[in-house]
């Protein structure tokens, strides 16, 4: 993700997540945690027919990694988007030297917890109230080993975070 797709992200943001969506400013954070020697996130974008069809970020700390976000375009789910975003979180982890990967996801979102099966995830916990407006609980998921999954042929190009003034 650079910085000029944050626009086109917030438009997918809003549309998938109306409640609780990040702000520009919140965006423009994560980036700039991004690059460099210090590095500690990773962003990506996932781009069909000239256009963001989905995003994805990785916050590392020591040897914890954290899913901050996934997200697909509406008329990309169910195509392997998804995983193969998340096989790129987990590569970051990788490099990042992390030895678990932690993320959260809503309690009622029962294709992203079979998604994160796919690739490992196993439950741990739960944050009551974690999603408002509704006070949805949240799945709290972890990975001890980060899996190195090859992506999927045909999908949607993927690129690493940058930030180019």
């Amino acid at each position: 993700m650079r910085w000029w797709d944050i626009d086109p992200v917030l438009v997918l943001e809003k549309d998938l997540f109306p409640e609780d969506a990040w702000s520009r400013g919140m965006f423009w954070s994560e980036l700039a945690h991004s690059r460099g020697p210090e590095a500690t996130r990773r962003y990506l974008v996932a781009e069909a027919d000239g256009r963001i069809a989905g995003y994805a970020g990785l916050a590392a700390a020591g040897e914890l990694a954290d899913v901050q976000t996934i997200a697909v375009a509406r008329h990309h789910q169910g195509t392997g988007l998804g995983g193969r975003l998340l096989a790129e979180l987990l590569r970051a982890a990788t490099a990042f030297e992390c030895a678990e990967v932690m993320l959260e996801c809503r309690v009622d979102n029962i294709r992203a917890q079979k998604l994160y099966e796919r690739f490992g995830f196993v439950p741990v916990g739960f944050r009551r109230g974690y999603y408002q407006p509704g006070n949805v609980d949240a799945l709290v998921m972890r990975l001890a080993t980060p899996s190195d999954s090859g992506p999927a042929a045909g999908s949607p190009s993927v690129r690493e975070t940058e930030i180019n003034d």
